[in-house]
């Protein structure tokens, strides 16, 4: 220990870290699924309940993770958003619901 302290310093971190990541599992497992949720159903809202134009609403949805794949199909009024390896639809479903994500 005295004549390495910098490699004990840093096992403590790793360890530490280690111990946080198992803590927080859950929360961290659910993270990829949160940005293409979060996009589709904001880019939806955007376009079908405020109305803007799509090039708005791409950047108002824009974020630090960068989606993959982003379609729209404005017949059937339903944005589908793939990024970090997981996809997610919203749909806009009438005046009075607004946009819903799909199941």
């Amino acid at each position: 220990m005295r004549r390495r302290p910098l490699l004990t310093l840093l096992l403590g971190l790793l360890i530490a870290l280690l111990g946080w990541v198992w803590l927080e599992r859950v929360a961290l497992g659910a993270f990829p699924d949160i940005i293409s949720a979060y996009t589709a159903k904001e880019y939806c809202s955007c376009r079908y309940v405020m109305q803007q134009p799509a090039e708005y609403c791409r950047g108002y949805v824009k974020q630090s993770v960068p989606v993959s794949d982003f379609l729209e199909s404005v017949e059937a009024r339903r944005i589908t958003v793939t990024g970090l390896g997981r996809s997610h639809s919203a749909r806009w479903m009438g005046e009075r619901q607004g946009c819903q994500l799909e199941p």
